[in-house]
């Protein structure tokens, strides 16, 4: 395996540059990883269609990862009951050393190739879950002993890796691998390859919910209104699509709940 990640960054003498310089170069390496993860589309479509297969008759997604690439996991599923009104039992971000991970170093905690597999039965996986496995440099211990255990048991697995024929790649099913290059700083991953491994998660999830039937036309039409800002967002989705006056429209929401039901209440006393 060429461990892409652990090469050294293509620029010299960092601590020499001025800021301008340092923010430059580092905007242009940047910038390629959107063409890294475009690479990936066919296999990011297969897991999605594969989700959405499985979600549909009750599985769910699992992510898991240590350090920046568990942080992440768990930040996407953590948007999806706000973002799509889904409950939080749907997607599930585990990461190596629990939730004191989130935010201090676990030590030894992605060494455990055992642990990882307890916390999934600790869920009650199932067939129809899928699991999904973040890693960037594709070694991590942790991870690949999910992966194994759940393709075993008969899961839907895939992984994210920026590099490439990674360990984690060869144990599950599909293995995404946007090889984003060399680090800003050497060997640095919470940098390219985490940007790319946030991209993937997000065309994943954003995707799978999108095909599960929580969005209408381009919106969210069943977030949580957990703020003034997302009641505000709703009752002008109202008034676009229902064509009531403003005040009428956050009365119908807050009655409601959510845009999709106070847009299906109203059809139905209206049959519009």
């Amino acid at each position: 395996m060429t461990k892409v990640t652990e090469q050294s960054s293509n620029y010299a003498n960092l601590d020499q540059m001025t800021t301008a310089e340092l923010l430059q170069n580092m905007n242009k390496e940047d910038k390629t990883v959107p063409v890294a993860v475009e690479k990936c589309i066919p296999e990011i479509e297969k897991l999605v269609d594969g989700i959405v297969e499985r979600m549909k008759k009750g599985g769910r997604l699992f992510y898991l990862g240590a350090g920046t690439s568990g942080r992440l996991g768990v930040l996407d599923a953590s948007e999806i009951p706000p973002t799509f009104g889904m409950p939080p039992s749907f997607v599930i971000g585990l990461i190596a050393g629990g939730d004191i991970a989130l935010r201090n170093p676990v030590e030894n905690a992605e060494d455990d190739a055992e642990k990882s597999w307890k916390e999934l039965l600790d869920h009650n996986i199932t067939t129809l879950d899928t699991v999904v496995g973040i890693a960037a440099s594709g070694t991590t211990p942790y991870v690949i002993g999910a992966l194994e255990r759940a393709r075993e048991f008969g899961c839907l697995t895939a992984s994210i890796s920026c590099n490439p024929e990674s360990p984690v790649g060869q144990v599950a099913e599909i293995a995404i691998e946007p090889v984003v290059g060399p680090e800003f700083v050497t060997g640095s991953t919470r940098l390219k390859s985490g940007t790319a491994q946030k991209l993937v998660c997000n065309m994943i999830t954003t995707i799978t919910m999108i095909k599960m039937g929580r969005v209408k036309g381009n919106k969210m039409v069943n977030m949580q209104l957990s703020n003034k800002k997302l009641v505000d967002r709703g009752t002008r989705m109202l008034v676009d699509e229902l064509g009531l006056e403003y005040d009428k429209a956050r009365d119908l929401l807050l009655l409601h709940g959510s845009v999709k039901k106070a847009m299906d209440a109203y059809r139905a006393e209206n049959h519009a």
